[in-house]
């Protein structure tokens, strides 16, 4: 990897005026680079911002620790690449790693491109329980108050982003780019954190767009593109013991287009899990060429990973499916699959005025009696 000056590529400013510039007798390595200037600022008493001005740069994977003297600020315009190779990265869950951080801000026009082609071209996990894992381009870990501005994510080797333990965290105007073909490359994973907020966002990627695992609470989505994906989803939940709730969503504004599902919940039958899923909203929604656009799916077994024998354990309720409009590309455009063993409870549909082929969309429904208003299919639901 060439190395580069970190005359011309990187200085630390100090909010105050005063400005570190990296030592400047030789080139280093940009991670280390990176790191240097990360060191310096979580020691600073008052607030900083690394700035990395445009260019293009090739990067290892780095590890961003504090906890941190005060607010940091990384503001990155060019362009960073991975190594090509999924086994460059040393095993490294994420490419960029910050974690235990308060007030930490991403920011600029740059992109982190994870040069993800090859990784998916090795992925066999669909066969495979022991496959390789592959690096995330991201993972955000224990911050509070912190942000993601403007930032795109290109093409990673495993999902863009995973957020883990973060309180008060915002996405504004993040961009995740991938094929259609990318293999398991969600856009954006929450998991086990509070008042998270992805808001004016645009996501193309392979998998889901954005995804909630356990523990997630107070949770927005809104003003979101989405497309191509497999859209929107709470879950997969239930497969593992030990899971925490989920609770408080709210998805506003957004339009999703030709995504292989749409907005979903979705829980392992037959497994150890069964911490509760309530009060998840959905409205205002377009869909334009869905496949499969409003689903509950509590027999999710992808790959027949798993028994279907015994139902799930997760109990979902309070739950709205409100103004969603736009076109199916399955005619049945509503399916809501609740577990037998503990039944779905309020969930309504309101408005939900989607077509197939020109003609209003069916409703098939399981182990659950919802609230139909307004324009919204009748449901046919067994047991």
């Amino acid at each position: 990897m060439p190395g580069v000056s970190t005359r011309h590529s990187m200085g630390l400013l100090m909010r105050d005026g005063a400005q570190v510039i990296l030592p400047l007798a030789h080139t280093i390595e940009h991670e280390e680079a990176l790191t240097k200037a990360w060191e310096e600022a979580c020691a600073a008493t008052s607030a900083s911002k690394i700035v990395i001005p445009g260019g293009s740069y090739k990067m290892e994977a780095v590890d961003l620790k504090g906890p941190c003297m005060a607010p940091i600020e990384i503001q990155f315009d060019g362009t960073l690449q991975a190594p090509a190779d999924p086994n460059a990265l040393d095993g490294a869950d994420e490419w960029l790693k910050v974690q235990h951080v308060n007030f930490f801000t991403l920011s600029g026009k740059g992109v982190f491109d994870g040069q993800g082609a090859t990784a998916w071209k090795q992925n066999d996990c669909g066969t495979n329980k022991n496959c390789k894992k592959r690096s995330k381009n991201f993972g955000f870990n224990f911050l509070n108050n912190s942000m993601v501005r403007d930032i795109t994510s290109k093409d990673s080797k495993n999902f863009h982003v995973n957020v883990l333990g973060c309180n008060n965290f915002t996405f504004d105007g993040f961009h995740v780019s991938a094929p259609n073909t990318s293999i398991n490359t969600d856009g954006i994973h929450i998991g086990r954190s509070t008042d998270v907020k992805i808001l004016n966002t645009n996501i193309a990627t392979g998998d889901d767009c954005v995804s909630l695992g356990d523990g997630s609470k107070k949770i927005t989505v809104q003003n979101v593109n989405c497309g191509p994906g497999h859209g929107i989803s709470v879950g997969s939940l239930g497969k593992y013991p030990e899971e925490e709730p989920v609770e408080q969503l709210l998805v506003k504004n957004c339009t999703l287009t030709n995504t292989d599902n749409g907005v979903r919940i979705k829980t392992w039958p037959s497994s150890p899990g069964a911490s509760p899923i309530t009060d998840m909203h959905f409205e205002d929604i377009t869909m334009v060429d869905v496949m499969n656009p409003v689903i509950i799916d509590q027999e999710y077994c992808p790959w027949n990973q798993c028994s279907k024998q015994a139902p799930s354990k997760i109990k979902i309720s309070k739950v709205t499916f409100k103004n969603i409009q736009g076109t199916s590309k399955t005619k049945e455009g509503v399916t809501l699959i609740c577990s037998k063993g503990v039944p779905c409870e309020d969930v309504e549909l309101n408005n939900v005025a989607l077509t197939f082929n020109g003609a209003p969309i069916v409703a098939k429904c399981a182990n659950v009696k919802p609230i139909v208003t307004g324009k919204a299919p009748a449901c046919t639901c067994t047991a």
